[in-house]
């Protein structure tokens, strides 16, 4: 039973989260929507453990889905960094300000870059693109997500400043041109550059929050150097560039992994 402590552990911490948003923010949707999450994410990882291969992209589907088609397009909430930063200027903790907090701030924290693995549904539709391991060397373009991190911060500044009316219905369709924008980009550059992750490498906004508090996160894959014998397999799975036989918290491009597992599923001597 020991071996499904982590799922349980997980289902806890979103259950915890779920109720104490309840209560405080009375209002029972915050109860439905982290248990959702929290029993999706626990699902994938029992799948995990249960050796199903798809379990990952189960968890993808089920948060993905529900937070692009439900959150954003029937709900009409801006689910995007351009949610975060109309919320966080009109002053009001609900929605994506509560999103973001949980799963791109402080949530990191607890389970480093897992949103971007599991949850993300930009990533959900780039991980069923061809080239899920990195055909050709990292470019040193990652300054780019700093770029649309500023654009997304003065696009929403600039509607505040300009008093435009409105704001609700056109962050409506900057999440609907926002997310064209990002698919667009993202398949582009997997192409390109012939990696599915190439977007979220070298563009995604959200990383800016993610990567400085992922390097302090709790749970991370760590190696048993006793068991590696340097095989290098780790390294050529992973889609994130991450030398995961590095167990210090400095090791390269570690506030990039996903944790996505596929190192452990690889590692022909259980070595992480």
């Amino acid at each position: 039973m020991k071996k499904y402590v982590l799922p349980a552990v997980m289902l806890t911490v979103f259950e915890t989260v779920a109720v104490t948003l309840w209560l405080t923010k009375d209002n029972i949707f915050y109860l439905f929507n982290f248990s959702y999450i929290g029993l999706s994410v626990s699902l994938g990882m029992f799948l995990f453990i249960r050796k199903y291969k798809h379990a990952r992209r189960v968890v993808q589907l089920l948060v993905g889905l529900y937070m692009m088609v439900y959150l954003g397009l029937i709900c009409n909430e801006n689910m995007q960094i351009e949610g975060f930063w109309y919320y966080l200027f009109t002053g009001v903790f609900e929605a994506a300000t509560i999103h973001y907090a949980v799963a791109k701030i402080f949530g990191p924290l607890f389970f480093g870059r897992g949103w971007c693995g599991y949850a993300c549904w930009t990533a959900m539709v780039l991980d069923f693109l061809p080239y899920k391991v990195p055909a050709q060397p990292r470019r040193k373009i990652g300054w780019i997500r700093y770029v649309t991190f500023a654009a997304s911060l003065a696009f929403v500044g600039a509607l505040f400043l300009a008093h435009v009316g409105n704001l609700e219905r056109i962050m409506f369709w900057a999440f609907i041109a926002g997310n064209v924008l990002y698919y667009g980009a993202g398949i582009a550059l997997a192409f390109a550059f012939k990696d599915n992750r190439a977007f979220c490498k070298y563009i995604c906004p959200i990383t800016v929050f993610l990567k400085p508090m992922s390097y302090f996160s709790m749970i991370r894959v760590k190696c048993d150097r006793e068991k590696c014998v340097s095989c290098g397999k780790c390294r050529r799975v992973c889609p994130m560039d991450v030398d995961v036989t590095d167990n210090s918290r400095n090791r390269k491009n570690g506030t990039e992994c996903i944790l996505c597992m596929e190192c452990v599923k690889n590692c022909p001597k259980k070595a992480l």
